[in-house]
């Protein structure tokens, strides 16, 4: 998998690289076609009257289709975690849908014995 990370209003450190490659990569063990993998972290505003406020955007490229989420959090670091948990969801449905899909491929191409 191709992981490009880049960084909005904040310096990408190591570690952040580091971190958020490896929760994206952690992805693969629930889907296995994953070609490629853009990361965006960053702060949308210096200005928030919140505080600041982070946000993570992955679009994760699969055969047929691109996978878009993206979370905010006070902390960059549970931005990533978040993202990275509702994209194991996304790719669960996903999976799910493709064996639905290929099951009734397979019935209706079945030839039926009798």
């Amino acid at each position: 998998m191709i992981i490009n990370i880049q960084a909005t209003g904040i310096e990408l450190t190591n570690a952040l690289r580091l971190y958020a490659e490896e929760k994206i990569s952690g992805l693969t063990k629930f889907f296995d076609n994953i070609m490629q993998a853009d990361i965006d972290i960053g702060m949308l505003s210096h200005h928030h009257q919140k505080g600041e406020i982070y946000y993570a955007e992955v679009n994760l490229h699969v055969p047929n289709k691109i996978v878009r989420v993206v979370k905010e959090s006070d902390d960059l670091y549970k931005a990533i975690d978040k993202v990275k948990d509702h994209l194991k969801l996304e790719l669960d449905e996903l999976k799910q849908r493709m064996r639905e899909h290929h099951r009734d491929a397979v019935r209706n191409n079945k030839e039926y014995q009798g």
